[in-house]
């Protein structure tokens, strides 16, 4: 598989509408654990994304669509989850170089340091019930599947791998952020941030499936 950057402009469009699509179901999440904003918070940063992807139509190259992207969520979004994404989308720009085109290797590449990026940022680890149980599991799934050569079924089993941690979370008790006050009952609610990077990267799988 091959593509170029106006495929991520599409895919990182795409995004923000799936975002918008489950808004309100990521804000009925984070009611039951924070402030009930994450929904809106990610509907903004993506909005601005999807702004910055107008104004790069005509870019040639990968690079500049993601950094450009994670600079535009972190304006937007002032809080932790801002950072994280930033952070995961300038290490991913920062992977491909001047490339124009990505391969089957470059995907996985980009990927993984997109989560490289944000579990540096993040400081948790899975079972802290944070994006991460879903990223985590995604990453070491697409980085392991050396039994494959089809990317399209390496990125399918990887995103089952996230799938099955964002689920996890349910049964785990909050270790870091506001949650965590919550103590024994934080436990029985998915976590928002694993629910929306599920999303992220379902939306990934969907868009290769398409081309």
């Amino acid at each position: 598989m091959k593509l170029k950057a106006d495929d991520i402009n599409a895919y990182l469009k795409a995004v923000t509408k799936k975002v918008e699509e489950e808004k309100n179901y990521l804000s009925e999440l984070d009611r039951k654990l924070g402030d009930g904003d994450h929904g809106v918070t990610m509907s903004i940063g993506f909005t601005a994304v999807d702004k910055k992807m107008d104004e790069l139509k005509d870019e040639q190259k990968i690079k500049p669509i993601l950094t450009s992207a994670g600079m535009s969520f972190l304006d937007a979004v002032g809080s932790s989850v801002g950072p994280l994404y930033a952070s995961g989308l300038l290490k991913a720009g920062n992977s491909v170089g001047d490339k124009e085109e990505l391969s089957d290797e470059d995907i996985v590449t980009l990927w993984s340091s997109f989560v490289d990026g944000v579990e540096h940022r993040s400081g948790a680890k899975v079972g802290d019930k944070t994006i991460l149980d879903t990223l985590i599991p995604f990453r070491d799934s697409l980085t392991d599947s050396t039994d494959t050569t089809d990317v399209l079924e390496q990125f399918k089993e990887a995103v089952e791998a996230g799938k099955k941690g964002m689920e996890e979370t349910e049964q785990m008790q909050s270790s870091i952020g506001r949650s965590s006050r919550l103590g024994e009952r934080s436990i029985g609610t998915k976590d928002p941030g694993a629910t929306s990077a599920y999303l992220i990267i379902q939306a990934f799988l969907d868009y290769m499936q398409s081309v």
